[in-house]
């Protein structure tokens, strides 16, 4: 017979024979026992063994090869745990009949109760750590991951097929931070100057569109977004709740607004310096507006106060088109608190 036409020869299967040298040392049954409890280094299964590294690492060796364990990388540490390839049938009934002897025997107690004070002590490390950096932990997490990366990474709580709507965009910053976890974001503003920055600033997102237009006549299709945005731009409007209408409007049903906005305030130089119409507002006039325009379901909270900050205070409120229920309040400290970003 051609030998292009003979057919393939088969993978050999796994013989119980080809399992047996790994497991049948008592020694190499223990470190498989502990390792199937939790990931160790060389180290940590000396001190729960309470055997030299030499031999620790000659029978991690045996059982690496034979497909019983694997390792991973951590820093300058490999940290071994029992194979996936550990629990094919082969390997599952051969492990079951010498578990429960190597379990029962009292090393396997003793390597039980050692296990559990390696495990402690990682803890105590870490909460040493803590315990030592408490006044200055802001200030470490700042300089390791940089400011507020908390907020950011809660924007994964958006739904990822959400089309989000950043209504007086400005700059684009709040577009930005937006665009990796949706699938589309429209910015919306009326200034020139700021679409230009914003161009620039969005032009490696192409899940961004740019869109000139007025907030009281927004260039979009009626139920066009699943989430509204009006971040800080209520008090230059002449009429609000005009601008909320049309929020309303191009909202889908079950369809989140969000406001962020001032608390009312006496700084009237606000009105010169930089074109504010309005002093702030109430949440009893933010919840009427949204009420009036079939944004029910409407939920108030005060922002946290940066001390860096020199303006009002500020607020964010929420609410569904179509929802069924209003809450124009501030909830009681510890209650939760629905953004109306997210599906409840």
């Amino acid at each position: 017979m051609n030998g292009l036409n003979a057919p393939a020869t088969p993978a050999p299967a796994v013989s119980i024979f080809d399992r047996l040298a790994a497991v049948a040392d008592p020694l190499r049954c223990r470190l498989l026992l502990v390792l199937e409890r939790h990931e160790l280094t060389v180290s940590e299964l000396c001190a729960v063994l309470q055997l030299p590294q030499s031999t620790v690492s000659r029978h991690l060796k045996v059982l690496a090869d034979d497909g019983w364990i694997g390792a991973r990388p951590e820093g300058t540490r490999r940290l071994y745990r029992v194979a996936e390839s550990a629990g094919d049938a082969v390997a599952g009934d051969l492990w079951r009949l010498v578990r429960a002897e190597v379990e029962a025997a009292p090393a396997a107690a003793e390597d039980r109760r050692r296990l559990d004070g390696v495990l402690a002590g990682r803890r105590t490390k870490s909460q040493e750590f803590f315990a030592s950096a408490a006044g200055e932990w802001a200030q470490v997490r700042s300089e390791l991951f940089g400011q507020r990366f908390d907020l950011h990474a809660l924007l994964g709580l958006l739904d990822r097929d959400a089309v989000v709507g950043d209504l007086g965009a400005g700059t684009g910053q709040v577009a930005e931070a937006l665009a990796p976890f949706v699938a589309r974001v429209v910015a919306v503003d009326s200034s020139e100057a700021m679409l230009a920055a914003a161009r620039a600033r969005l032009a490696a997102w192409p899940n961004v569109e740019i869109r000139a237009g007025l907030l009281e006549a927004l260039p979009l299709a009626d139920g066009a977004l699943d989430v509204a945005i009006l971040g800080l731009v209520l008090h230059h409007m002449p009429d609000p709740e005009g601008v909320l209408a049309e929020a309303a409007r191009v909202l889908s049903p079950g369809g989140r607004l969000l406001v962020v906005e001032m608390h009312p305030h006496d700084h009237e130089d606000y009105r010169q310096r930089m074109g504010h119409v309005w002093l702030g507002f109430s949440e009893e006039q933010i919840a009427s507006w949204c009420e009036r325009q079939g944004l029910h379901s409407v939920r108030q909270h005060p922002l946290p106060a940066d001390p860096q900050a020199k303006g009002p205070t500020l607020f964010v409120a929420s609410a569904i088109k179509g929802g069924r229920q209003s809450e124009s309040r501030t909830p009681p400290s510890g209650e939760p608190e629905h953004t109306g970003l997210v599906e409840p």
